[in-house]
């Protein structure tokens, strides 16, 4: 089989991560398709060409309708602000072509809806890059939960905080509803969701109540004496039930003062608990409350034993560690394995199953805007 040719829409942040996988998948994994970085698209104003000097991208364009439509292209792979994701996703489908997205899939319910049932009526191939899936301590708590490990599951408490944007952080596009969606609740939220609609293996059939608050409701354009009005948020926090009958707590934060990056989760069960928190992402949290009482208590796995974690045999021997970027070649793996008609490692979430992640991000809002309970089966 040849290469698999790639073509990314976009740069930035998420450009240098998906670049950095597309570059190295091949080199710690032996996937069935070797991808090349064939095309990146970028407005002029970012300069493309330069961008793809650094990272290695064969060609560069300024027209992203253009780079989909090439007949060389096998993957389109969208790293563009929320509110960009649509049209060029709904453009690949269209010449049926592979998708794969940043996370949320979109910045509102329609959008979603429609790239979702875009990609169903088609049967073409698409994968959302909820990274974190791909963390070895947060695929390794998938498999124990799947294997009964926790019995029952009863509690679940997710929260990701962040302290970036006090009031000196200047106007961008994340702080404007009609171009990021949501604030910390989609940039955020959305992975706390996936990861515990994840690990669980359950649905979040209902939000009980939800708190939404923008506490900075300015902040200075760049270059100029002017302020952009605030549209999203800055924190929202809900309550939940799972489909399985457990009850939940999520929150998102941009102003949590010293969380830099902490990204949590712990889950209860009738028979043990887990608990992770991506600022120590090689290590998981595990109470077995099988064992005898007098030896029960938390126990930490380093998750970094090939035999036994996803992933890490690819990487390096055991105790050493892995970082965020090695999540994202994870995932260009099980995108390429995908793609071949092989199993992933574990699940990778599609169109579909963002669109689930994306009605509870909704449902929330609802609920905050509303002060009242908003059930899945009234968001679709």
């Amino acid at each position: 089989m040849g290469p698999l040719n790639v073509a990314m829409i976009g740069e930035g942040f998420m450009g240098r991560t998906h670049s950095n996988a597309w570059g190295q998948v091949a080199k710690f994994f032996k996937p069935p398709q070797k991808p090349v970085k064939h095309t990146v698209f970028g407005m002029e104003a970012e300069h493309p060409e330069i961008f793809a000097e650094n990272w290695g991208w064969q060609n560069f364009s300024t027209n992203w309708e253009q780079t989909i439509e090439n007949p060389e292209i096998n993957l389109v792979d969208i790293v563009t602000p929320n509110f960009m994701h649509t049209p060029p996703a709904l453009k690949a489908l269209e010449v049926g072509k592979p998708v794969s997205c940043e996370k949320p899939i979109a910045a509102t319910l329609d959008q979603a809806r429609d790239m979702a049932m875009t990609a169903k009526a088609k049967g073409i191939p698409t994968f959302v890059w909820f990274n974190y899936r791909r963390a070895p301590a947060v695929a390794f708590a998938h498999q124990l939960v799947k294997s009964g490990a926790l019995g029952k599951i009863r509690h679940v408490r997710a929260s990701y905080l962040q302290d970036w944007g006090g009031e000196e952080t200047p106007f961008a596009w994340r702080f404007k509803k009609e171009l990021a969606g949501s604030g910390a609740h989609g940039d955020l939220n959305a992975h706390i969701i996936d990861m515990t609609r994840f690990v669980t293996g359950e649905e979040i059939t209902e939000v009980a109540g939800a708190i939404a608050e923008t506490f900075v409701k300015r902040r200075p354009i760049p270059g100029t004496d002017q302020f952009g009005e605030v549209t999203v948020d800055d924190t929202v926090l809900f309550l939940a039930r799972f489909s399985g009958g457990a009850v939940a707590s999520f929150e998102a934060a941009r102003q949590a003062t010293g969380n830099s990056n902490r990204n949590q989760f712990e889950i209860n069960g009738t028979l043990g608990s887990l608990k992770f928190d991506f600022e120590r992402m090689n290590e998981l949290q595990y109470y077995d409350a099988r064992l005898p009482r007098g030896v029960q208590g938390w126990s930490t796995i380093l998750c970094t034993h090939g035999a036994d974690h996803p992933y890490v045999g690819n990487w390096w021997p055991d105790g050493h560690l892995i970082g965020y970027e090695h999540c994202f070649t994870n995932m260009a793996y099980d995108i390429i394995r995908v793609l071949n008609g092989l199993e992933p490692t574990v699940p990778v979430p599609d169109f579909f199953d963002a669109y689930q992640t994306q009605r509870v991000l909704e449902a929330a809002l609802r609920s905050a805007e509303n002060r009242c309970p908003v059930a899945l089966a009234d968001v679709n």
